[in-house]
């Protein structure tokens, strides 16, 4: 009796491990189709707000950034008290071109007379070393982290030079098919490590992928998409 029991649980410990390991693959496997969905996912929005005739950000605007950030549909729900979510990636110049994308989750709260939801698209121009200083580190928060101030579009870009020079991110926002410059508070950024971790390897982290190291040729569609707009390397 004894032997049949300590063979039980050696099957049951050996089911337990075994489970175990397949739901941690599973969870891997998971976290990287999400990786691979969100860069495509952000590839999407950045083509098609840069094809909208005289509302796309301006060339040299873009030319101007040292990163770029897009979170697609970010939801916006509530009933007097709201919030922000929403998830997306970043990638950088390097001297190679631009990086890899790092993975990002958005949120942030409001207050005021709200009811219902929203999904907006979010584009954020990291436009100096002291912008990219906060995009390295492990959160930031716009506007009071980070300085930040509304992105000109199409035509508004010559008037645009002191904004440029002050700001070290500039933001937009797309809903309902209108693309903007919006002025973003509160807004908390932080790291995705689950998405990091399945696409780079477990010691990733933004640094080292917005840097240019551990490139992953799956979740390159958002870099991809960024060199056909702006091909422009750090250092040019």
């Amino acid at each position: 009796m004894k032997h049949k029991l300590i063979v039980s649980w050696c099957a049951i410990a050996l089911f337990a491990l075994t489970a175990g390991k397949a739901w941690g693959q599973n969870e891997a496997s998971k976290d990287f189709r999400d990786a691979v969905e969100q860069s495509s996912k952000s590839a999407r929005v950045f083509t098609e707000i840069m094809g909208a005739p005289d509302r796309e950000i301006p060339k040299d605007i873009l030319d101007d950034s040292e990163c770029v950030m897009v979170f697609p549909e970010v939801i916006k729900a509530g009933f007097i008290i709201g919030g922000r979510g929403g998830r997306g990636v970043g990638s950088c110049r390097t001297a190679t071109g631009w990086s890899g994308p790092a993975f990002f989750n958005l949120g942030g709260g409001s207050i005021g007379l709200q009811i219902g939801a929203q999904s907006t698209d979010f584009v954020l121009l990291i436009m100096n070393q002291e912008g990219m200083d906060k995009l390295l580190g492990d959160q930031f928060e716009i506007g009071g982290d980070a300085s930040a101030a509304a992105g000109p579009v199409g035509r508004q870009a010559g008037a645009s030079t002191n904004i440029r020079l002050d700001a070290q991110i500039l933001s937009y926002s797309r809903s309902k098919g209108l693309f903007a410059g919006l002025e973003l508070k509160g807004v908390v950024i932080k790291p995705d490590s689950d998405n990091l971790e399945a696409v780079y390897g477990k010691d990733a982290d933004v640094k080292s992928v917005l840097h240019g190291g551990k490139p992953n040729v799956s979740v390159h569609a958002f870099s991809d998409t960024l060199a056909r707009y702006s091909p422009r390397k750090a250092g040019d």
